[in-house]
């Protein structure tokens, strides 16, 4: 019989109270105790933590100083698919397991991808404010996807079901994918260089890592073609936010999709990418819809009966 054990959910899983009753139900049955919260700032993390077995959390951080005072904690439940947000060297070096949804929000994030990029080079957001304030469409002609070239960095789940949804649309794929992987035919593995001067579009899929840090910096963006648009749905770190914003400024790019920042929106007022020109933002949205939420807390909650059951399964330490 497993130990009573006590569960902190710190942050929404963004479902309603039914869809978390429905799986926090089990949990109570089996004597376990469970404990949920909208949200927790680092000070109330500590509070509500602080003696707990198990937490489950989204994307807000958890970092060092909130872990060291969570004596009892020995699993560490991340509804989401990036853990760069979590200090995973203090839970290795404490034992405490982490596991993450990995899978969740691949058609979601691919999806958006594709509508964004097409949006960017449609100009979808000037015609909309035009046809709003009484004007005729802006005189810059769109650009179609058909033809072109996409370069994928970074070929895990999302990256090649962006990849296939872009073939959909007649385009050419590259990736590139520091360990070899096994890719469709219509997919040509090339170096980072060969895909940035190639490419027509080149989308981020990449996981944050010390190696993907700034992977797209001021050399990176000399290298593209000045036609070409950027798109960011992975990681904010992953590109070098100031030379960005200075190759847009400079039209040295066509433009840039961005949905991840190097902080969590709401942005700053003064942040380099809000004043830029031929930029789409959006507010790290690519995750989320109704059906991946729900997936993503089946995900959660399946790991975290794994662990118990002593069969830990999407484990990252």
């Amino acid at each position: 019989m497993i130990a009573e054990m006590k569960i902190v959910l710190l942050e929404s899983l963004r479902i309603s109270a039914e869809e978390l009753e429905a799986r926090v139900r089990p949990f109570i049955q089996d004597g376990h105790t469970f404990q949920s919260y909208p949200h927790s700032s680092a000070a109330e993390q500590v509070q509500r933590a602080a003696d707990a077995d198990a937490v489950i959390i989204g994307n807000m951080p958890l970092r060092r100083e909130t872990l060291s005072q969570c004596k009892k904690l020995k699993m560490i439940d991340v509804a989401f698919t990036g853990l760069d947000h979590v200090d995973l060297d203090y839970a290795r070096e404490h034992h405490i397991t982490v596991c993450n949804a990995a899978g969740y929000s691949t058609s979601t994030v691919a999806e958006l991808t594709l509508g964004n990029t097409i949006a960017l080079m449609r100009h979808v957001a000037a015609n909309e404010k035009n046809c709003r304030i009484g004007k005729g469409p802006v005189p810059v002609l769109g650009v179609e996807l058909s033809g072109k070239t996409v370069g994928i960095v970074g070929f895990g789940a999302i990256g090649s079901y962006t990849a296939k949804l872009f073939h959909g649309f007649g385009c050419k794929i590259l990736a590139y994918m520091p360990r070899a992987r096994q890719t469709p035919d219509y997919v040509q593995s090339v170096f980072l260089e060969q895909l940035l001067q190639a490419s027509d579009i080149v989308s981020l899929h990449c996981p944050l890592t010390p190696d993907t840090k700034n992977l797209i910096g001021e050399t990176e963006l000399s290298r593209m073609k000045p036609t070409a648009v950027l798109v960011n749905m992975a990681r904010g770190g992953v590109v070098d936010t100031t030379a960005l914003a200075k190759a847009l400024r400079q039209s040295r790019i066509r433009g840039a999709v961005v949905d991840v920042f190097d902080q969590e929106p709401p942005l700053p007022e003064g942040h380099p990418l809000l004043d830029v020109p031929n930029i789409l933002l959006t507010p790290h949205i690519a995750y989320a819809s109704e059906q991946s939420m729900i997936r993503r807390a089946d995900i959660t909650f399946k790991n975290l009966r794994a662990w118990m059951d002593g069969k830990p399964q999407n484990v990252k330490v």
